[in-house]
């Protein structure tokens, strides 16, 4: 029996058991060859980093940058108060309130400022826009006046934002809280106006405001309760002195009448 010649390559493929057509491609392959297609899903499933977003100013370091941008030329109090982004009142409320906690009585200056304090009150009670009159929002105030006010308001503002922090934000979101802030701030300023030769009459009404001032400028619902109790330690007070002086008439009168 003769021995058959070997196939050529033309016939290797057709015979039967010659290699797969998948095993000939993985030999004439290069040894250093690697497949794209596992490299480019490795590269679509590497996850990637995600950017921290950016961190939002305080307003205090808000405060600041205004006092520079208004360092040199003058500016109208409705530019300033624009320039604040809807914030401008509250800190307004709280640079006018701030020099009445002192226990003495500022007689004089307690008038004037405690009635602009009830405008301001009034105006968000009945749920609208904090209104000034127009001949006061257009004056124009010398720069050196704008950057130590707001200078000076940036320091207060970075020393409250120590213990402020948007907390229950429900308060503030809620049409009633916003009107109950107006109505006790209306109602303190109201008191502060009454010129009384008495110690601690401009503190508690002036601490009522500063604490809901303070409260609106960071959505603080903690310090809105704060100075809710104020207001009610506020009332407290001059029903006291209420009481105290009605006594104390009684007591003239029938000293006067009985003599």
């Amino acid at each position: 029996m003769g021995l058959k010649p070997p196939p050529t390559r033309g016939t290797m493929c057709a015979c039967r058991g010659g290699p797969p057509r998948g095993l000939l491609l993985k030999w004439l392959m290069p040894i250093n060859h690697k497949p794209t297609q596992p490299l480019a899903r490795s590269r679509a499933s590497a996850p990637t980093p995600e950017r921290e977003p950016p961190r939002q100013r305080t307003f205090s370091e808000e405060l600041q940058s205004l006092a520079a941008q208004f360092a040199d030329r003058s500016a109208r109090l409705e530019e300033v108060l624009a320039a604040t982004q809807g914030r401008g009142f509250d800190l307004l409320l709280l640079l006018i309130a701030l020099p009445f906690i002192t226990p003495i009585p500022l007689l004089g200056l307690s008038t004037p400022f405690g009635f602009v304090i009830f405008l301001i009150g009034a105006r968000l009670a009945l749920g609208r826009r904090p209104w000034l009159p127009q001949r006061l929002l257009e004056r124009e105030l010398p720069p050196r006046f704008i950057t130590k006010v707001l200078g000076g308001a940036g320091r207060v503002v970075r020393w409250l934002e120590v213990l402020l922090r948007p907390r229950l934000g429900f308060l503030h979101e809620q049409v009633v809280y916003r009107r109950i802030t107006g109505t006790f701030i209306m109602l303190s300023g109201l008191l502060l106006l009454l010129p009384l030769p008495i110690p601690l009459t401009n503190t508690f009404p002036a601490l009522t405001v500063v604490l809901l001032a303070a409260a609106a400028l960071e959505r603080d619902g903690v310090f809105f309760l704060v100075g809710s109790a104020a207001f009610a330690m506020t009332l407290v007070y001059f029903g006291l002195l209420a009481l105290g002086g009605r006594r104390l008439i009684e007591d003239l009168m029938h000293r006067v009448l009985g003599g």
